[in-house]
């Protein structure tokens, strides 16, 4: 009989716990790198509100999502998954990185693999007001 409290404990703060996780409802944006461009090349994000960037490498080299000032600005779950300082996530070839993120300020930021930027693999990221699409 004592169990019954409990989980009805457990039941009326479980809404409350997801609500305070500000990753409980983030929108998965899923980026392609193949050997020498991104799929898409153009992502649009919304300032502050929370993302898992999910990265897939199709490719047979190592490839490298270099957003440097998209994601010193944006607020990053785990900073332990980005490479270089901060300025990009790696993906190993065949390999797929999950990053989770709330994008800082509007605006424009480039984007680039610094392995491959000099071969056309560049693209562009748009981070536009909350109320924007």
């Amino acid at each position: 009989m004592r169990l019954v409290p409990v989980l009805l404990a457990a039941l009326i703060c479980a809404p409350a716990a997801r609500a305070a996780d500000p990753w409980a409802n983030a929108r998965t944006i899923t980026e392609v790198m193949v050997d020498n461009s991104f799929q898409p090349d153009h992502l649009t994000f919304r300032s502050g509100r929370p993302y898992a960037l999910h990265l897939e490498n199709h490719g047979k080299d190592m490839h490298e999502f270099t957003a440097p000032d998209f994601l010193r600005a944006a607020t990053i779950r785990d900073r332990g998954r980005l490479a270089n300082g901060g300025t990009d996530i790696v993906v190993q070839p065949g390999q797929s990185v999950t990053v989770f993120l709330i994008p800082g300020p509007r605006g424009e930021y480039g984007l680039h693999c610094a392995d491959h930027d000099w071969d056309g693999m560049v693209g562009h990221i748009t981070v536009t007001p909350a109320g924007r699409r």
